[in-house]
């Protein structure tokens, strides 16, 4: 088995997206499945390697659903288009998740629209110490790795509780702090994929471990 597998099992369900053709190749989408899982379990092995403060999180529980959820989203396909995963997977902590997908394939790190609650509180570790954080995005290899916070829709004006001449209004009127970076398909098949996987972990961090010990205090 290998990514190749994956993908192409992924094309060919992308073009059959019901639940007829995937009752016909339920045991082919089991081997890509555990494939994957078995790739999870030697890269949690890995990571754990190089992080004291790892969390433990095999690749059962790494693995999400490849149903989409049509209770809250009924015009979605019944399937998804990629096989996502979280690594280090503390609860109530910020993200690492890869995807593999057929229009897209990427490492993510931090928090995506997290709930109002974890929002004031990165917001609060700003306001006290937001030179930090900014030293951490501006360092020369996380922006050529990442680029930078992912832009997406923000406040148009200061929070509550924050002035708009705040020195680091930029980053408090932010509502996600996330980073991704993304991966061609070639890129994924390469023998140095796994590499390159803990090079972004390790690149990510002092970005999560920020944004972690914020919400924790």
């Amino acid at each position: 088995m290998s990514f190749s597998k994956l993908y192409d099992f992924l094309h060919r369900l992308q073009k059959n997206n019901h639940k007829e053709w995937m009752d016909l190749h339920r045991k082919e989408y089991y081997e890509v499945r555990d494939f994957y899982i078995d790739w999870l379990d030697n890269m949690n092995q890995k990571l754990a390697a190089i992080d004291d403060n790892y969390f433990d999180t095999p690749g059962k529980k790494a693995i999400n659903r490849i149903n989409n959820n049509l209770m809250f989203h009924p015009n979605r396909p019944i399937y998804k288009d990629h096989f996502g995963a979280g690594l280090d997977q503390r609860s109530k902590q910020g993200d690492f998740y890869i995807e593999l997908g057929v229009n897209q394939s990427y490492i993510g790190g931090g928090y995506w629209y997290p709930s109002s609650k974890i929002l004031k509180s990165i917001r609060d570790a700003i306001d006290y110490n937001g030179e930090e954080l900014k030293k951490i995005l501006n360092k020369e290899s996380f922006k050529n790795t990442f680029g930078g916070l992912i832009e997406h829709e923000q406040l148009k004006t200061a929070p509550k509780g924050f002035s708009q001449e705040h020195k680091h209004i930029d980053l408090l009127r932010k509502r996600s702090f996330a980073v991704v970076h993304y991966f061609d398909r070639e890129e994924v098949e390469h023998p140095d994929y796994d590499m390159k996987v803990i090079k972004i972990y390790k690149e990510l961090l002092p970005f999560r471990r920020y944004l972690n010990e914020a919400v924790s205090v």
